[in-house]
């Protein structure tokens, strides 16, 4: 992930405040408590661990999506198909959050009785980051896979038109130590979440993250937004993506690529599709002993030698850890556009959001 720089404009909030409010903003957005609450979790959960770019920079676009452009706010998410170890959920159109989390909880039951279960989704909507499905899996001592598709931000490879997500996964495994090992990434070199917290900031991106609209490199954040993603290890991240979007569309019937809409007009409401997947490790081997051995895996890399310019030698998850311990402790980090963002959703809304502006 990124370690987003610091701005004098940054605020800091209180992971509690947060929820309160951006649960509140769901709930006057026309969500019931329960649904509006986890929606909001979610995204807070993304702030805790620094994935700013799936936080409650969302709120905005999601409150727009719940009022004005055809997300169901009271969407349920049901089983349309159920064969053992595959199932198929429609979402309900209501925010992926929702339909996501519904069915990796079926998956990690299905699991639990037969070893591992894939649940594909359709008929939803943005998910957020994919770490919250996968780490389910690892509260319930098994791995966890979660992918979605993503509107299309990259070009194939050598090409200039956008027709390819950057269509992230996650994979999870529990340990007996105290970090998980959590691999979290999508096939872009960013995400256009991430470009979007350096134009808030006014800084400029890194030189390996996008090409503008002619695919040609590009430090300019807003000229990013406008133009492409680059993939990451050229041709296999734009080949990555792809598998990726297959596996979360094709399964369960889900739009695929521009079926889904584009970064210019928006996305279609419903169309989204996500896959979760579930492995019960004690089908397969003790548990004790995987989780022994994970955390064996991830000593070995603490234990080896870093190079000369290098302090730390860290697994996939790892940052997040820390950065999570950091925050709970001193209060989120966020982008101040992104407090006066929130505060003018909840002015519209009727929701008291006084409390973002502590000292």
């Amino acid at each position: 992930m990124a370690v987003y720089p610091k701005s004098e404009t940054d605020r800091r909030v209180a992971a509690d405040d947060l929820q309160r409010i951006v649960s509140g903003i769901f709930v006057a957005c026309g969500m019931d408590e329960t649904d509006g609450a986890l929606l909001a979790q979610t995204l807070v959960f993304s702030d805790r661990r620094g994935i700013h770019s799936h936080g409650v920079l969302r709120v905005p676009d999601y409150a727009t999506k719940l009022t004005d452009e055809g997300v169901d706010p009271r969407g349920t998410p049901r089983v349309v198909s159920d064969r053992g170890a595959a199932i198929v959920v429609d979402g309900g159109n209501t925010m992926g959050q929702i339909g996501g989390t519904f069915a990796m909880r079926y998956a990690i039951d299905r699991a639990g009785e037969i070893g591992l279960a894939l649940a594909a989704v359709r008929g939803s909507n943005h998910c957020g980051a994919m770490d919250w499905y996968s780490m389910m899996a690892v509260e319930a001592d098994m791995i966890g896979i979660a992918g979605t598709n993503a509107l299309p931000t990259m070009a194939p490879y050598g090409g200039i038109d956008k027709i390819i997500g950057i269509n992230p996964l996650s994979i999870a495994a529990p340990s007996a130590g105290p970090l998980p090992f959590v691999l979290d990434f999508a096939f872009g070199a960013t995400a256009h979440g991430k470009i979007r917290v350096y134009h808030q900031k006014g800084l400029d991106i890194p030189d390996n993250w996008a090409f503008d609209a002619e695919g040609r490199p590009t430090t300019d954040a807003a000229t990013a937004l406008a133009g492409l993603i680059q993939p990451i290890g050229g041709h296999k991240g734009v080949g990555l993506g792809m598998a990726v979007g297959i596996l979360s569309s094709l399964l369960s019937g889900a739009a695929y690529g521009n079926e889904l809409g584009n970064m210019r007009g928006g996305a279609i409401a419903g169309r989204d599709g996500h896959f979760f997947m579930a492995i019960n490790i004690a089908f397969f081997e003790d548990v004790d002993r995987f989780k022994s051995r994970i955390e064996t895996i991830i000593e070995q890399v603490h234990r080896s030698r870093p190079r000369a310019d290098v302090d730390r030698l860290l697994v996939p998850g790892e940052i997040e850890t820390d950065i999570e311990r950091d925050y709970d402790r001193d209060g989120i980090l966020l982008a101040g556009e992104t407090v006066d963002d929130i505060a003018a959703v909840a002015e519209r809304l009727g929701v008291d959001a006084s409390s973002l502006f502590k000292s």
